[in-house]
């Protein structure tokens, strides 16, 4: 049976928000942004919040139970916890984040040495090093926050700036990722449509259950502890 990805070509994980507290007394993750995908949040237990950095400002949006809440590219988030929240993510362009569509706020300077933001961003091992890597990424994001709160988006532009700067020579690796993931899933469902116009259901042939188990079930995430998959891109296997 031939491997295929999930609906999408999306990414999957889930989520139990850090419970430490930050300089600003606010328990959660490490805010960051994504530059080329929409990531999506299903809150499947507890209570908790979302703050973000838009064009249009700041915000924290309430999550409990039943709520989904997604966010396009250039969407700062942090993700805050204030009672056992557990989110379910889906990420748009399965393995992009991973590959690096993922930028911290550290403060400028930081951002501004791709050595040294590569050795800040490091995927920590310990406890102390993830609540390292979330409050180098809160000190950067605190001023960003109170300038929108005061009208001024500047920061913020210079921000995404640096993160544009900071991904650009990676993007050329994103390429096939995307063409082997949400890419060829999109052209999928474009010949199985035709093949059905035609009156051909030969693909049916190919059908059958998939099933995937962690592949990590306890590592670091951005926002918190992470359960990962490790699932299959396509037919050869392409896999993140």
């Amino acid at each position: 049976m031939t491997d295929f990805p999930l609906p999408g070509g999306v990414g999957l994980s889930h989520l139990r928000a850090y419970d430490w507290a930050a300089e600003d007394g606010v328990c959660g993750g490490s805010p960051h942004v994504h530059l080329a995908c929409t990531e999506a949040y299903v809150v499947t237990g507890g209570r908790g919040a979302v703050q973000t950095l838009s064009a249009g400002g700041y915000a924290e949006t309430a999550l409990e139970a039943g709520v989904v809440a997604w966010f396009t590219p250039g969407t700062v988030h942090r993700m805050v916890q204030d009672d056992g929240l557990r989110v379910t993510v889906l990420m748009q362009n399965s393995g992009l984040p991973e590959a690096g569509d993922a930028v911290f706020t550290f403060p400028p300077d930081v951002l501004a040495d791709p050595a040294a933001y590569a050795e800040a961003a490091a995927l920590p091992k310990t406890d102390h090093a993830a609540r390292q890597r979330r409050d180098l990424a809160i000190r950067g994001y605190l001023p960003l926050r109170d300038a929108l709160r005061d009208g001024d988006p500047e920061p913020l532009r210079a921000f995404h700036r640096a993160a544009v700067a900071l991904v650009a020579p990676k993007v050329a690796e994103w390429v096939p990722r995307w063409r082997a993931g949400a890419l060829r899933a999109a052209e999928l469902t474009g010949a199985h449509l035709k093949a059905l116009a035609d009156g051909d259901g030969s693909h049916l042939e190919e059908s059958g259950l998939r099933v995937a188990t962690p592949s990590n079930p306890d590592g670091y995430g951005m926002c918190g502890r992470r359960t990962e998959y490790d699932i299959p891109l396509d037919q050869e296997g392409l896999q993140r």
